[in-house]
């Protein structure tokens, strides 16, 4: 393409999902397209989502970022998994790692020769085989390394960040490759009398902004796509009730900087704890037909462990999508889009899963009618799998338990789940079978990991598990057991790790 015939492209919203949008767009498609980010000082940010997942560091190095740079620019920690505590029965607990659970033999998942020694009495927790778990509860962190095949390889990691600093970070970058940002608020949009796609905004300060393709970052609002192209929502909250949230920072206490994030249920919802470099981010996600704002805001703040650096913060929000993320030239990413509760810390996946789609399928042509239908078509359904699927395994966490100590677990305990989810948990519950996807986010570990954790324990277990005789696997297996531990021992303190590569880089 040249100069001239390059897409428009106008976002509208900045923040994390804005920013995300635009830094891709410039560094990954500089001759298809010119960026144009519409923002308002006066609209504020979301900015309490600091917890992310693993596939964000593809995110970071397909920009070319420095990792060091990023993590020190935004106060980051590394995150190993999600520490759930109180779920399952009040005074369990279990980690979700990122990384797997022993290893495989021939064909056979590791799990189904655990359930066979769990049965017969002769295995250690699931985590026990887990060397992303046995780092994260000793506080220890390392870079993995090594063959695919080597325990020192076998996890993953994310980042803990302040999310009030992500978005100038990659604002910074964005501008630095050619992005461009107004400042103003959008009082009018222009559409095209027969297609309704939009043609224009009008700023309050007069100025009319023209595009091809609008990306719609507003957030909430979803200014564009909802509002505007009148696209209807899916309402999930029959089955995530959860819709609102009260967040407050906080001083960091003496001891270890835990790498794995925390959530612990309450009465009417969960709490999550994030340590940062700089502080703790803390708050209580609720359900407000079983618990008023007062009574949560007092509840988080009783259990916060260091000094409270700011007053309470209350948000509003309901699960689920719209029903198409993309319609006409209007492309909604991150919260316009739709929201799924932070529990699992999927809200920056889901913009970036959806950033990743758009530039894949990006027009062929210049003008909102380069725009493909298929193309279209194919961004809607991928968005959804990945809103469905999450939206399944986030029901799971509070459908797969024993309380029956508040109404809020009494309904989420007792409610129908969707087709989707009851036919994942009754394949689990017969044979320890995990349902197999080629695409999407959460894959058998995952799913391993809260169904065992919250007692779903299975019935049986793959047949081809019974081959080796039971001495000899319980050896093999206590074996096992301790080189995770052995390997997790080596790695340096989480903290210490941190310092080291801060150190490294230039002030």
């Amino acid at each position: 393409m040249t100069e001239i015939e390059r897409t428009r492209v106008v976002i509208v919203g900045g923040g994390t999902a804005g920013w995300m949008t635009a830094a891709a767009l410039v560094r990954l498609l500089p001759s298809a397209c010119t960026v144009q980010l519409i923002e308002s000082a006066e609209i504020g940010i979301v900015g309490v989502g600091e917890a992310t997942l693993p596939h964000i560091r593809a995110f970071v190095e397909r920009l070319g970022l420095d990792e060091a740079d990023f993590m020190r620019a935004t106060h980051a920690t590394f995150k190993l998994g999600i520490d759930f505590r109180d779920f399952g029965a009040i005074g369990d607990s279990y980690i979700h790692p990122f990384g797997t659970f022993g290893r495989p033999l021939g064909d056979v998942g590791f799990h189904h020769y655990w359930l066979r020694l769990n049965a017969a009495g002769r295995a250690g927790p699931i985590g026990d085989y887990s060397v992303a778990v046995a780092a994260a509860t000793a506080h220890r962190f390392a870079i993995p390394d090594g063959p695919a095949d080597d325990l020192a390889a076998s996890f993953g990691y994310a980042y803990q960040f302040d999310a009030t600093l992500f978005g100038p970070y990659l604002r910074r970058f964005a501008e630095a490759q050619g992005a461009r940002r107004t400042e103003g608020r959008i009082v009018a949009v222009d559409q095209h009398a027969e297609t309704g796609n939009v043609r224009a905004v009008r700023l309050d300060s007069g100025e009319t902004i023209e595009g091809d393709l609008f990306v719609d970052c507003s957030g909430f609002r979803s200014l564009l796509l909802g509002d505007t192209m009148a696209e209807p929502w899916e309402d999930w909250s029959n089955w995530l009730p959860c819709d609102r949230a009260v967040a407050m920072p906080g001083a960091s206490p003496q001891g270890p900087i835990e790498p794995y994030t925390r959530a612990t249920a309450k009465s009417a919802g969960w709490q999550w704890r994030i340590p940062l470099q700089h502080r703790v981010g803390n708050g209580y996600v609720y359900s407000s037909a079983h618990l008023d704002d007062q009574a949560a805001a007092d509840s988080l703040v009783a259990s916060v462990e260091g000094k409270p650096l700011a007053d309470p913060r209350f948000l509003k929000f309901r699960a689920g999508r719209r029903r198409n993320s993309w319609v006409g030239n209007v492309v909604g990413i991150g919260l316009a889009s739709g929201f799924l509760e932070p529990l699992e810390s999927t809200s920056i996946y889901l913009a970036q899963m959806a950033i990743t789609q758009l530039i894949e399928l990006f027009p062929q042509r210049a003008g909102s009618e380069g725009i493909s239908p298929t193309d279209r078509t194919e961004f809607n359904r991928m968005v959804d799998m990945e809103y469905d699927r999450i939206r399944d395994f986030l029901i799971l966490h509070y459908h797969a338990t024993t309380r029956d100590d508040s109404d809020f677990w009494n309904h989420v305990r007792t409610m129908d789940v969707p087709d989707t989810l009851a036919e994942k948990m009754d394949l689990f519950r017969r044979a320890g079978r995990v349902a197999q996807y080629s695409e999407g986010l959460f894959l058998e570990p995952s799913w391993l990991a809260v169904y065992l954790g919250q007692g779903i324990v299975p019935q049986g277990w793959d047949q081809r598990a019974n081959g080796p005789a039971l001495d000899g696997l319980d050896r093999a297996v206590a074996n096992l057991r301790a080189q995770v531990a052995a390997t997790a021992g080596a790695m340096p303190d989480h903290a210490a790790f941190l310092a080291q590569r801060n150190a490294t880089i230039p002030a």
